[in-house]
């Protein structure tokens, strides 16, 4: 019995000593400058540009991801976690800004913000960036296979309506889309608030319910893949990411209107790493940083100087690098407020229950 009790004793000890001799071999930080929470998309960064980071400046990022803005925006509300850096969409940042969420940031401390092309400075839902700067940009437009609609033009959003499509699209499950698939296909815009022309985009989308395969989130991905659809309306991003899987498939946006949009980088109100945040920002718009980064994320870089890097070929691809002329049809999201969102999302609901 002594003999166990001895053990039991001795084996404490021995695991107070290791970790009391961690706390000293990884001290944990108890210094606002030793950590930075990031909280991002999913796999929206390349994990060596983490670690470089930390080696650079010594502080140890702490990295969460999130699926949708309204899911972080709660997370960032309800502060459990205060993070120093966020990564939400455009319209999401005017509602952050709104709610009074975000902290302005100090310009001085990211020089390399001289790095982004001035076409993607300013942008309406964030006059002269106060609060927020692009990270990634891209556009809605239509994932198809040459081979099976071959005699068909995706380049106006009506080939949508063609009955050899029955059955052959997939749709994202996001109001904004769908309806403004519905609204471009009409003329008019992806910030439309009148309910005549939103009631109009959601009935014609009722007569596209035959060519509807279905309205999916990521399975999109698994699906194009093996050709289990003919066209997807999807970003750009998401496309591009399984075209390097099915080099058979191709992208395009049709002509009439779609959306710009842009993932942005901000600084919370609770950030307790405010310093470190903006080191951060500056980091990951640094050229060669930005390149690598651009190169393993696989979506459009607002990042001039990081474009230039980029090998010829991506650059002077205007499917996800569209030319100034295109670029004028394309709308960002507004925050067009909870009423009208409620408004889409009833149409949009509408119009998924008639798939049924």
């Amino acid at each position: 019995m002594k003999s166990i009790v001895s053990m039991i004793l001795a084996a404490i000890g021995i695991g107070a000593l290791i970790l009391f001799g961690t706390r000293f071999i990884n001290p944990v930080p108890n210094e606002e400058g030793n950590v930075l929470h990031v909280y991002n998309w999913g796999e929206y960064i390349d994990p060596e540009l983490l670690a470089q980071f930390e080696e650079e400046t010594g502080i140890r990022v702490i990295y969460e991801t999130f699926d949708s803005n309204e899911a972080m925006k709660v997370k960032v509300d309800q502060g459990g976690t205060n993070y120093d850096v966020v990564f939400p969409s455009e319209y999401m940042v005017e509602k952050m800004v709104a709610e009074d969420m975000l902290l302005p940031l100090d310009h001085e401390q990211i020089p390399n913000m001289k790095n982004i092309g001035d076409n993607f400075l300013d942008q309406p839902f964030d006059p002269g960036n106060t609060y927020s700067l692009p990270y990634f940009w891209g556009t809605v437009g239509v994932l198809f296979h040459p081979e099976t609609t071959e005699g068909l033009d995706f380049s106006d959003w009506d080939t949508l309506w063609d009955a050899r499509l029955e059955n052959d699209i997939l749709m994202v499950d996001g109001a904004r889309e769908v309806m403004g698939v519905g609204l471009a296909s009409l003329g008019y815009s992806q910030n439309e608030t009148d309910m005549d022309a939103l009631r109009q985009a959601e009935e014609k989308l009722e007569a596209l319910g035959p060519n509807i395969r279905g309205i999916v989130g990521d399975e999109i991905a698994a699906m194009m893949e093996v050709n289990e659809a003919k066209a997807a309306v999807v970003w750009s991003g998401m496309a591009q990411d399984i075209m390097w899987e099915n080099e058979a498939l191709d992208f395009t946006v049709p002509e009439g209107g779609s959306n710009l949009w842009f993932d942005t980088m901000v600084i919370p109100k609770t950030a307790q790493n405010v310093e470190g945040a903006h080191q951060f920002m500056n980091f990951l718009l640094d050229a060669e940083n930005g390149a690598q980064n651009t190169e393993w994320v696989g979506y459009a870089t607002p990042n001039e100087a990081a474009y230039q890097l980029l090998d010829e070929e991506v650059r002077q691809d205007e499917r996800f690098y569209p030319g100034p002329e295109q670029q004028e049809e394309l709308e960002v999201y507004r925050n067009l407020g909870p009423e009208m969102i409620s408004k889409y999302n009833e149409l949009f609901l509408k119009f998924k229950m008639t798939l049924e």
